[in-house]
């Protein structure tokens, strides 16, 4: 019968950043909690220091020789560093790319309703890849595709600019349109507020047929 596995009581997030006794170098290069260097101490010399002041020792700087440590409130300076890194992904925004498929004769009506789509999309500050589809003959005129992908960038080129002119690529030839940067004071541009996730990223097209 196996033997059962010892319950690990870690946090599954350790913090690996080096505090107080944690700190075993011989000495370290101490900043006093008034932001001033102090010089270069025996580490328990500086963690006396720290005591005396009922703050930590957090090493900020390992790389350093020798490695660089600072008389703080951890607990305080761990939940300022957690709000700046909140503030931070608050103004990151998510970079989203939908894609819309046309035909080379697209009725009128289907049209402005792929358009709508379009516009839809940028007005959200997505990208959006426009794909033609060429299917037999209607290869032998490019031409036709390229005049729709135009079309559709001056219909909308209040909202959005070409960020990819059109490309054939074997049967399908496509666009790329980016949204018009927002002015400062519109809504929306508000603190940057459109994604609350980390750092600004392209996922792969949505698709819309």
């Amino acid at each position: 019968m196996p033997v059962p596995r010892r319950f690990d009581r870690r946090p599954p997030d350790r913090d690996d950043t080096r505090i107080n006794e944690r700190i075993r170098v011989r000495e370290v290069r101490l900043i006093g909690e008034d932001g001033q260097q102090v010089g270069v101490l025996p580490t328990e010399k500086a963690l006396s220091y720290a005591r005396s002041r009922d703050l930590d020792l957090v090493e900020v700087a390992a790389d350093a020789r020798p490695p660089v440590c600072r008389v703080l409130d951890y607990s305080k300076y761990k939940y300022e560093q957690e709000q700046k890194a909140k503030a931070a992904r608050k103004h990151q925004k998510q970079v989203n790319v939908r894609e819309i498929k046309l035909r080379p004769k697209i009725a009128d009506n289907d049209y402005e309703t792929k358009k709508n789509h379009v516009v839809r999309f940028l007005k959200g500050d997505d990208r959006v890849k426009v794909t033609i589809m060429f299917r037999g003959r209607e290869q032998t005129h490019p031409e036709r595709g390229v005049a729709l992908l135009m079309r559709l960038a001056e219909d909308v080129a209040d909202l959005g600019t070409i960020d990819q002119r059109p490309i054939q690529d074997g049967r399908n030839m496509t666009m790329v349109l980016s949204p018009v940067p927002k002015k400062a004071g519109d809504d929306g541009d508000k603190d940057g507020e459109k994604d609350d996730s980390a750092q600004a990223s392209e996922q792969a097209p949505e698709q819309v047929n």
